[in-house]
């Protein structure tokens, strides 16, 4: 269980909720949370597809978010994030197709490796070029 910046005695004796209680930020700040996690995954590896950002019209909630993708192969997917990981729920944006059972990704990186070979292709020329300038770096 994640540690909580909430120290006990600061909170009123009467809540009914435990130090650790999943309620503790029962004022909504979890959804932001999920959803900056679904923006953290679109900014790391935007530059290695077409076309890649949050939903803005499938629900996010406090353990899931949907992030919308289109591969350099012009393949589009809906993603789902949550504490699993990421799977495909739909061949289009904005959709979920409860029909569909795709494994969990424990990262985007596995996932979109798995669904683009330009993807894989992108993401490692940018990696040797990153690994070259250390390389350089190093020897200057």
């Amino acid at each position: 269980r994640m540690e909580t910046d909430c120290n006990p005695m600061e909170l009123p004796n009467n809540t009914g909720f435990e130090e650790d209680s999943d309620y503790r930020d029962f004022e909504g700040t979890d959804v932001k949370d999920m959803r900056l996690e679904a923006e953290a995954v679109v900014n790391d590896v935007l530059f290695a597809v077409s076309n890649m950002f949050v939903s803005k019209t499938l629900p996010c909630a406090e353990d899931v978010a949907y992030i919308n993708v289109e591969t350099r192969e012009r393949n589009r997917y809906c993603l789902e994030l949550t504490e699993a990981g990421l799977r495909v729920v739909a061949y289009d944006f904005d959709k979920t197709d409860d029909r569909l059972q795709t494994p969990y990704h424990e990262t985007v990186y596995s996932l979109l490796d798995s669904l683009s070979p330009a993807y894989r292709e992108v993401f490692g020329n940018a990696l040797l070029q990153r690994l070259e300038a250390l390389k350089k770096e190093s020897q200057s």
